[in-house]
């Protein structure tokens, strides 16, 4: 795949992932670059949630290397979170065990 085929398939990947954040959590989510320079704006930001959040998508694309790359340019305190598609499969979502763990506590201590 080309590089501008290949750019365009990640900006629209990061629309379909804001999209379906707008909607399921009813909060403002949008693509992270066109409103802010730099390396250090996640592709994704999400307001109110404290989330790093890099997309990737195509044949086999690099889930370890996504998530690396959210923990390099998270800021103080934001979650880094890899939101991965390869083709023709379904999206995963990726992170640390002990950040998952602390997304998922306060729903666990609500369900006691």
């Amino acid at each position: 795949m080309s590089g501008c085929r290949s750019r365009r398939k990640g900006h629209d990947w990061e629309r379909v992932v804001a999209r379906r954040l707008r909607d399921v959590l009813g909060v403002e989510a949008r693509r992270g670059l066109q409103y802010r320079d730099g390396a250090e704006a996640p592709d994704i930001i999400i307001e109110g949630l404290p989330l790093h959040i890099e997309c990737k998508a195509g044949k086999r694309p690099p889930i370890l290397a996504a998530l690396e790359q959210a923990e390099r340019d998270a800021a103080e305190g934001a979650i880094p979170v890899a939101v991965v598609k390869a083709d023709k499969k379904a999206p995963t979502v990726t992170m640390r065990l002990e950040d998952w763990l602390a997304v998922i506590a306060p729903w666990a201590r609500r369900q006691r």
